[in-house]
């Protein structure tokens, strides 16, 4: 494993910002840290801007469970997974020094599509009709045709991004130290010929989640993994599941999760 003390820095270059990283560097390099290139030389992968570029970093160290994961934010305040504020490097210090920190686990999405691509998700996964015309899916949980979905698509959230693209559509917010994974809907069309719950719900860690996409003129669907698209066409099958592992995040031990939605939405 890597030094526990490597750390590797990831950031949208530009020349005000890298000037404040070159002397976050050096303030980490006077207390005992190395800064380094290679993101898989890491133990530590901080995050420097907002939410965004932490869901970046984490998809670019292929979610890695072996090491720890931090955000800085750049400006305003701290937000979700950003817990620091580059203006106030004296709080950091003093965080890692004074032991005010712990460790968070955030659970994960494992999605399987057409038993031919893998991939994980912090936030969610989305699938969204690519053209103007509806998206028909047969829903299952686990074994069991829940209903046949007919609308714009469906947001398939975690309990920390229950807050981001799910709480939009009116989905609940879910604390993190409940593992499950939340379906809310996205335009459901019901009348006399389609019906579907019309409500978001909730399954627990150990379900799974199965969409058929069925034929009908819209085979193209869009899916999207936290803030990527994915390129995939004629997508058959969706298998939406909570990953076995979890993501390592630095916090501040006074800065909960439901502390951090009071400032952001109250």
């Amino acid at each position: 494993m890597a030094d526990r003390r490597n750390v590797y820095l990831y950031y949208n270059h530009n020349p005000e910002l890298d000037a404040k990283v070159d002397s976050l560097s050096s303030i980490a390099v006077k207390n005992g840290f190395h800064i380094v290139k290679d993101i898989h030389q890491a133990s530590i992968i901080v995050s420097i801007g907002g939410d965004g570029t932490f869901l970046q970093a984490v998809r670019k160290a292929g979610f890695r469970e072996d090491c720890l994961y931090a955000g800085i934010a750049v400006e305003g305040t701290v937000s979700l997974y950003c817990d620091f504020n580059l203006q106030d490097t004296d709080q950091m210090i003093q965080a890692m020094t004074e032991e005010q920190i712990e460790v968070r686990r955030y659970p994960l999405i494992d999605v399987k599509v057409d038993d031919t691509a893998r991939f994980k998700s912090l936030n969610e996964c989305s699938i969204r009709s690519g053209i103007i015309k509806t998206l028909v899916m047969d829903v299952y949980i686990d074994d069991l045709h829940f209903e046949t979905f007919r609308g714009d698509g469906m947001i398939i959230a975690t309990p920390t991004g229950s807050t981001a693209y799910n709480k939009s559509v009116s989905g609940a917010v879910v604390d993190p130290l409940l593992p499950c994974l939340q379906v809310s809907e996205l335009a459901s069309l019901n009348n006399n010929l389609y019906r579907t719950l019309g409500s978001s719900f909730l399954l627990g860690g150990s379900r799974k989640l199965t969409l058929k996409i069925l034929e009908g003129g819209n085979d193209y669907p869009v899916i999207g993994m936290d803030n990527e698209a994915l390129s995939i066409r004629h997508v058959k099958q969706i298998e939406i599941s909570l990953a076995d592992t979890a993501l390592k995040t630095v916090k501040l031990k006074n800065n909960s999760f439901w502390e951090k939605v009071k400032r952001t939405f109250l």
